[in-house]
């Protein structure tokens, strides 16, 4: 009896550590991803505050400059909902998952987490070049926002990325 009691106290373990795991997932995705928006937004408001102090009028478009870099977080958020949902963290009765069905939401999560941080930073330097060019040539602000939305096209591919390998996970 006591053999068969450890066992099932081990299998309990084991399922638990699956959802932790998870929602570790859950969570990296949407920090990295958010720190990369976050210093992005950050590097473009500095260039964007330095324009408008000299040219107030150009605010409507430095502020979509400096807005694109923030969708990675979004990505980031989206998928962490995504695997909060589909384990049923968010319904607050979480699924026993086993550590193998965690770490597939885990690995599901980190692509739009790496590339959603780095992709961030970067468009968040191509939006500061793309504002201070505006701020010299307001006409060139289209020309700013397609440069700094090529960026962005490699966060989307992430993002597509993880959200077939979320849908590809069996429960």
């Amino acid at each position: 009896f006591q053999k068969t009691e450890r066992l099932l106290i081990k299998e309990e373990y084991l399922m638990s550590t699956g959802i932790i795991i998870a929602i570790f997932g859950a969570a990296i995705c949407a920090a990295l991803a958010g720190i990369g928006s976050a210093y992005g937004v950050q590097c473009a408001g500095q260039a964007a505050a330095g324009v408008c102090a000299e040219k107030p009028d150009l605010f409507g478009k430095l502020l979509v400059l400096q807005a694109l870099p923030g969708t990675q977080g979004i990505y980031g958020f989206l998928v962490a909902v995504l695997i909060m949902v589909q384990t049923g963290v968010i319904s607050g009765a979480p699924v026993d998952l086993t550590i193998q069905q965690g770490l597939a939401y885990l690995f599901a999560g980190l692509p739009i987490g790496i590339v959603g941080w780095w992709s961030g930073i970067y468009q968040g330097k191509t939006a500061a070049a793309s504002i201070l060019m505006t701020g010299k040539d307001p006409d060139a602000s289209a020309k700013g926002i397609t440069m700094t939305a090529l960026v962005e096209t490699y966060a989307i591919l992430a993002l597509l990325v993880s959200i077939l390998l979320l849908f590809g996970i069996k429960i």
